[in-house]
């Protein structure tokens, strides 16, 4: 994956000041609304690539700054970078932060190149952001179209939620995730797919961030077959159609 950069970059009004907000349009410069929630890291470039990956099939991609508050901050990724990602999240004011995605997305709805229904999409940190944002956005009847959750990090944590979220999801794990226990998994696979129009994969070998490139985390098998369960799901959920690998 290569650093690539927004097309265009805004703000959105919220308590105490204005999110800064990256944008990714497609080539039609128009289509479904996708809010992509950042990793522990911050809006890194691996965060523009897959915004970019999605904007290619379709999407306007919005980004948030969800460290804006803490200066934006973009931390090395890898092992060396994760106690200052780390301790950069224990930072944020995490209702605040839930606050300023219900903005965003409420946002991107707004914005006129986005026609049809709006989806979340988070990786690690951005997972439970992605979790809380759907249930506090179905309690004002506006739940997104679609949820798909890579290695939600804070969802075990946020299991009282479950009941009021009422979009489809997708939650992509790793069965050797380094820091979310097994029985944490499995209670996230259980209060997600107990009647709900939800898709829980697991992949074996592939621990924590396994999508993202960095060598510390990165498992190609389980990035490459993880991708596409996404991209058709979107589309099935956000353009009307069956997606294709």
């Amino acid at each position: 994956m290569t650093t690539t950069t927004p097309d265009t970059q805004s703000t959105v009004p919220v308590e105490g000041g204005d999110l800064p907000v990256q944008v990714f349009l497609p080539a039609a410069e128009g289509g479904p609304g996708v809010v992509l929630f950042q990793e522990i890291f911050g809006v890194t470039g691996y965060i523009r690539s897959r915004a970019r990956d999605l904007a290619d099939l379709g999407y306007v991609v919005l980004v948030p700054e969800s460290y804006w508050r803490l200066g934006s901050p973009v931390i090395s990724e890898g092992m060396d970078g994760l106690e200052e990602a780390m301790a950069t999240s224990g930072r944020l004011d995490w209702d605040r932060t839930v606050a300023d995605a219900v903005a965003a997305t409420r946002y991107l709805g707004r914005r006129p190149e986005v026609s049809g229904p709006t989806g979340l999409v988070g990786f690690c940190f951005g997972g439970g952001l992605a979790w809380a944002t759907a249930a506090h956005l179905a309690d004002e009847g506006e739940a997104p179209a679609a949820l798909v959750a890579y290695y939600g990090s804070q969802i075990p944590t946020l299991l009282d939620l479950a009941g009021r979220i009422r979009s489809p999801q997708l939650h992509h794990w790793g069965n050797a995730d380094q820091f979310i226990p097994p029985e944490g998994v499995d209670a996230v696979e259980e209060a997600v797919t107990a009647g709900r129009n939800a898709t829980f994969c697991r992949y074996d070998g592939a621990g924590h961030a396994f999508d993202n490139p960095s060598p510390a985390f990165h498992h190609a098998q389980a990035s490459a077959r993880a991708w596409p369960v996404t991209t058709d799901w979107l589309a099935t959920h956000l353009a009307g159609r069956a997606g294709t690998s």
